[in-house]
């Protein structure tokens, strides 16, 4: 448990559509504590419904969202390390969340997995290179990012990965 940055401008852009973008439509317009609520609970609505589109398993989610902080916390109850950090990692990799607080309880805890926050010009090779000092074990990272990751060439600046021990 514990407090995660992001680099906030960096990530999946869910708050585009739907409830969340009126509701950031409505705060640029009209910054009143109502409107930075609503757009609070449109962003956090929509990260969880981010979460779960994953297939990522967590009983009892409970997802809020601080539009002033640009703070996520999540909560529920995960069964193992690996699930527990993709979901750190959905709620964290979104455009417009600079932390993750993190309140998620593991039924078989495990030690965690390294992280890696990607740069202009990396590769998921590369990446393996450094992490395990050997470039064809980039597949390790893909399937340890899986299903944030739909293909091994797409990663961005910014983004956060884990890099399961070796």
């Amino acid at each position: 448990m514990g407090l995660m940055s992001f680099f906030k401008e960096a990530g999946e852009k869910l708050f585009g559509t739907g409830q969340a973008k009126a509701a950031t439509a409505a705060v640029a317009a009209a910054p009143t504590p109502e409107n930075v609520a609503a757009l609070s609970q449109a962003a956090g609505n929509a990260i969880a419904d981010y979460v779960r589109a994953q297939g990522l398993q967590v009983d009892a989610l409970d997802i809020g969202f601080d539009a002033p902080s640009g703070t996520v916390t999540v909560a529920g109850q995960v069964a193992d390390q690996a699930t527990k950090e993709k979901v750190l990692l959905c709620c964290g990799n979104v455009s417009g969340v600079a932390a993750v607080n993190d309140m998620l309880v593991v039924n078989t805890p495990e030690p965690e997995a390294q992280w890696h926050t990607v740069v202009s010009g990396d590769n998921l090779s590369k990446i393996a290179k450094k992490f395990y000092g050997d470039a064809n074990k980039y597949p390790v990272i893909f399937e340890a990012n899986k299903p944030m990751l739909s293909h091994p060439d797409k990663i961005y600046p910014g983004q956060m990965l884990r890099i399961p021990m070796k």
